[in-house]
């Protein structure tokens, strides 16, 4: 129960990141709804086709769609109503990529895949939502930056997998995992935070 309550909580908080991204884009109300729902259950859905889980998790169980349209209502009325924070759009994501990233890892433990693919896993759950976002909306993908994004994820999946390993429950593990992807995203938005940059010659 917990499990799916968080997942739910990854959707409604992608699916805002998703609408601010339309926004920021100049949409439509329909364009704010599809770029939205496009972000919110993307990257699920690559993991559950990668993984075989058939129907799909907003298939089949609808109350998925109505998380992202009442997150979609909601997020429109906050900006006509009280002026939007900074880099909420950057935080609504962190926080999406922070949930989803850790979920899709724990579906992937219940397959008992190797480490290495729950960190993969995972890590395409949280990123594949906002990147499809920023593709969609002409924006460089977040992803793709020098900023910690990916590595985040990636970072506080392995903490998880390896708390756990050192006898922490699974469900503190899971905290320290979303706050770690939290801290980590915000020290790359606020802090100046990045991977080393590739430098090529000439």
């Amino acid at each position: 129960m917990l499990l799916y309550v968080l997942d739910l909580a990854g959707v409604a908080v992608f699916a805002v990141s998703g609408a601010l991204g339309a926004g920021h884009a100049g949409l439509d109300w329909l364009g704010v709804v599809v770029i939205a729902s496009v972000t919110a259950v993307g990257g699920g859905t690559l993991r559950d086709l990668l993984l075989d889980r058939h129907p799909v998790f907003w298939i089949r169980d609808t109350r998925y769609v109505y998380v992202i349209l009442v997150a979609v209502a909601l997020t429109i009325a906050w900006v006509h109503l009280l002026p939007m924070p900074e880099h909420a759009l950057a935080l609504a994501d962190a926080l999406g990529l922070a949930l989803f990233a850790i979920t899709g890892a724990q579906i992937a433990e219940e397959r008992r895949l190797p480490a290495v693919i729950v960190i993969l896993v995972g890590t395409m759950t949280g990123a594949a939502g906002g990147l499809l976002r920023d593709v969609f909306t002409a924006r460089v993908p977040l992803l793709l930056s020098s900023g910690i994004y990916g590595s985040a994820a990636i970072a506080g999946i392995a903490v998880y997998l390896l708390l756990q390993a050192a006898r922490m429950p699974r469900r503190w593990a899971f905290h320290v995992g979303v706050l770690l992807i939290v801290a980590l995203r915000m020290g790359g938005i606020y802090g100046g935070w990045h991977l080393p940059v590739l430098q090529l010659p000439g």
